[in-house]
This record gives C-alpha cells, sequence and structure tokens, in this order.
C-alpha cells in the first residue's frame, strides 16, 4: 500500500494554496467544503478564484516565500512553474507538513482522492497518482450505486446511537443489531427520511441476536472476483473464518479486516487439524455467539467434507446456511480454454478424488473408461502415474488428450498438456505447484481452439 487513506478533519484549520489558476480552483473548493481556512498565495488570480475564497480566507498578491507555511496544517502547490513546486514541496516536508503538489506525485507526502460525498458518509478513491483517470472511472462506477438517501441513514443512525448504547451496552450484541437492521425494511425506512417506522426495526431486540450461526462458504477456485455475491456479504460480517489451505489471499483480503482468521487447512510439512477438531471449532464459537465462516476452496459440497460439518452442527442444534461456490473443476477449466462438456466429444463428466492412500489410487476403472466423458481429479498429483496406468490398463487410449491445471484462475496459473503415455514425464520436468487439477478427455484437445 503506497498511501494510508485517511481522512483529515480540516474545520477551522488553516491551508497554504500556491497559485491562482484553474487547478487552485478545484482544490479550493473541496477545501471550503471541508470548511477549512484558506491562505491563497500567487502572483496572478483569476476572479472566479479570487470571488470563491470571499470570507473564507485572505489572499496575498506575491511570489512564494518559506514563511507562509508558518500555522498551516496543510500545503497543496497548484501552480505550472516546477521550480516554485519543488521548493514549496521541499519547505513543507522540512516542516513536516503534509503537502500535495498537483499533478507531481514524486513531489506529494499526501494526494488527492476521487472523493464520493455523501456526508456524513465520504467515500475516497486513489490509484496512488498512478492514474487518475481511472481513479474517476471507480468513483463514477460506486457514485452510480449509492444513493443519496444513505447521508440521511447515516444521520439518522448517528443520532440513535448514544439510545443503542444504553438499551444495549454490549457492543457485539449492538453491532449485530445494527447489522440486522441494515438487512430490514428499517434501513429504506431511513433512506426515505421516515425515522419514526425505522426506529420500530431498530430497537426491535432479536432474540437469537446472542446466538452464533456458521456459515459453510464456497470461496471459488482462488480468483477473488470468481466469489459469489452471498459469500462476499457473509466474509464482511463475519467474527471468525476458518480456512483451507486452497483458499488464496487474496480472496481472505475480501474479508473483514477484524475478522479473527484461523488456518485449519492440510498443508505439507505442517501439522493439519483433524476434521473432529473442525467440528468442535465450529460448534464450540457458534455457542459463543461469534458468527463463523468456514470457507472452502471451490464447493463447500464436493470434497469438501461440508457434509460431515453440517452433520455435527445439527446434532448440536447450531443454525447453518451453505453458500454454493464455484468449483475448482468450473473455473479451472473455463479458465484453460477446456469445456468440460461438447455435444461432440463428451456428453457427461466425472468429479473424482485421486488423492492415493499408501500409494495407490483404488477406484472402479472400467467405469472411468467409458467413451464421451469428461473426468477431473481433485488431489490427483501425487497419484498421477498411478491414474495414468490403470486407465490405460483398463482400455482408454495411451493419446487421450489430458491437462494439469497447476494454480487455477489466479494469475500464477500454468496449463501443462500431453497425453496418458506421456503427461507424467513432461509433469516431472514442469515443477508444478499446488493446488492442481487434472482433467481428462477429448475436450482437452480443445484448448488449443478456444
Amino acid at each position: 500500500m503506497d498511501y494510508l487513506p485517511l481522512h483529515f478533519n480540516l474545520k477551522g484549520q488553516t491551508v497554504l494554496v500556491v497559485g491562482g489558476g484553474d487547478v487552485a480552483f478545484r482544490k479550493v473548493e473541496l477545501l471550503i467544503a471541508a470548511q477549512a481556512h484558506i491562505r491563497l498565495v500567487a502572483l496572478e488570480i483569476k476572479t472566479q478564484l479570487r470571488d470563491l475564497i470571499g470570507q473564507h480566507g485572505v489572499i496575498t498578491i506575491s511570489p512564494y516565500d518559506s514563511e507562509f507555511i508558518e500555522g498551516v496544517v496543510l500545503v497543496i502547490s497548484a501552480t505550472s512553474n516546477k521550480s516554485v513546486n519543488e521548493r514549496v514541496s521541499f519547505d513543507a516536508r522540512s516542516a513536516g507538513i503534509p503537502v500535495n503538489v498537483v499533478d507531481t506525485p514524486e513531489l506529494c507526502s499526501v494526494i488527492f482522492p476521487g472523493i464520493v460525498d455523501r456526508s456524513p458518509v465520504i467515500i475516497s478513491v486513489s490509484t496512488g497518482g498512478a492514474t487518475p483517470v481511472l481513479a474517476r472511472y471507480i468513483k463514477s462506477l460506486i457514485d452510480s450505486v449509492i444513493p443519496q438517501g444513505v447521508a440521511r441513514l447515516a444521520n439518522y443512525l448517528k443520532g440513535r446511537r448514544h439510545a443503542l448504547k444504553e438499551c444495549f451496552p454490549d457492543f457485539n450484541v449492538r453491532r449485530k443489531l445494527m447489522e440486522s437492521f441494515l438487512d430490514s425494511p428499517g434501513k429504506e425506512m431511513a433512506i426515505n427520511n421516515d425515522f419514526k417506522q425505522a426506529d420500530g426495526y431498530l430497537y426491535q431486540e432479536n432474540p437469537n441476536i446472542a446466538q452464533g450461526e456458521v456459515y459453510l462458504v464456497g470461496a471459488g477456485p482462488g480468483d477473488p472476483d470468481l466469489l459469489t455475491l452471498r459469500a462476499l456479504q457473509l466474509l464482511q460480517i463475519a467474527d471468525v473464518i476458518l480456512y483451507d489451505n486452497l483458499v488464496s489471499n487474496l480472496v481472505l483480503e475480501r474479508a473483514r479486516r477484524d475478522a479473527y482468521k484461523e488456518f485449519v487447512g492440510k498443508r505439507s510439512g505442517y501439522k493439519s487439524t483433524t476434521q473432529e477438531d473442525i467440528n468442535t471449532m465450529l460448534v464450540r464459537l457458534a455457542k459463543e455467539g461469534q458468527r463463523v465462516v468456514r470457507l472452502k476452496g471451490g464447493d463447500p459440497f464436493i470434497f469438501g467434507r461440508g457434509g460431515e460439518e453440517i452433520g455435527a452442527l445439527i446434532a448440536e442444534k447450531i443454525p447453518f446456511q451453505v453458500i454454493p461456490g464455484i468449483s475448482a473443476a468450473n473455473g479451472c477449466a473455463a479458465y484453460a480454454g477446456i469445456p468440460l462438456t461438447h455435444r461432440d466429444y463428451s456428453q457427461s463428466v466425472r468429479f473424482v478424488t485421486g488423492h492415493p492412500k499408501n500409494g495407490v489410487v483404488n477406484l472402479i476403472w472400467n467405469e472411468l473408461v467409458e467413451i464421451d466423458q469428461t473426468l477431473v481429479f481433485y488431489m490427483g498429483m501425487g497419484g498421477l502415474a498411478s491414474i495414468c496406468e490403470n486407465l490405460i490398463d483398463h482400455g482408454m487410449s495411451k493419446k487421450m488428450p489430458i491437462a494439469i491445471i497447476s494454480k487455477g484462475t489466479t494469475p500464477e496459473q500454468r496449463i501443462v498438456r500431453g497425453e496418458l503415455n506421456t503427461i507424467v514425464d513432461i509433469v516431472a520436468k514442469e515443477r508444478l505447484e499446488t493446488p492442481t487439477l487434472i482433467i481428462i478427455g477429448h475436450v482437452v484437445a480443445l484448448a488449443k481452439k478456444f
């Protein structure tokens, strides 16, 4: 993170602006909106800018001098003179005063973000000065979906904050009530200025508010943009997140920042958390009143042991939700350009666990060599040689196309293709990183075209 986003309280504080043109005008508009006192210094000042400042500051017609930075909390240089900008930046930095030099990031200690203003709700967007056009584009997207009435909602909740503290002293209970309110019709009533009706929802305590809940959430195959909307919503309200090895860091970054996150997966060289221990943790945390996201790579019900965890929750009468995810098979195949089905090549798909037990993959091989089907092996790298050998021994062509996808859907995705009789040697040279997915079938050959 190149810049730490902070919201600066400038009310009644003095800000130095160097420059008298259109750029300075735009900065002064923002400063006046923030109720700052402005000290403007320039050789020439446009009439429009002079009129704008009015009673909001003082104007000095003069070349810039170091003495002008005394007593200010922020400095903005908005001139086209490079040497002046460099001097302003040097003086401010030397004095420990934040400085912004317009369109010159290397001279800035602070930058102006794109702003969505729904005061008291303020949303800022920045690219660290790298591409202001992109920042404005993102700002416009946010602007289009945040209603103006969110300001009324914020003021409504602000006005009820003290009363809520008295009614519900426990912070966690109060937070859950607020989140429940934001999912209720009361939110729209507050947005529409109907505060009396909204109160009926805000102060109505849910009898189950102290009861925890478990959410079995599919994190998808790796790309955080493949999270479902519901998965993202639950990640934002979770108190605790228990995640597997297949969940990417990029996905975890979408979670609520202050949620407690604990790794409970299996990782080579590390002590693994048993399924029984995970089940016990889910039950215990829910009984403590926590909202727990059990975050699993892909989909919870495809080799994710979701059924076992639900069984433990039902036995203890713990409420739960299951949020499907895009499976590794769907996501990785799509990103690799491999259609899992195709009218001309494959009329069925089989998802198979390829994890070897005692070095051997025991499956009903004669069913897997049926023509016109696609095979997808999860956790199959350790048993790749056994898989290929058994398929060939049971009648599958040695020339059957096969693909190994490493870290599918992520920026580190790698795809290795070959045939049943060649893929083991190819993979040995490639040193693929886990997680991997194996796809076998005629559809693999279509990747060259797609």
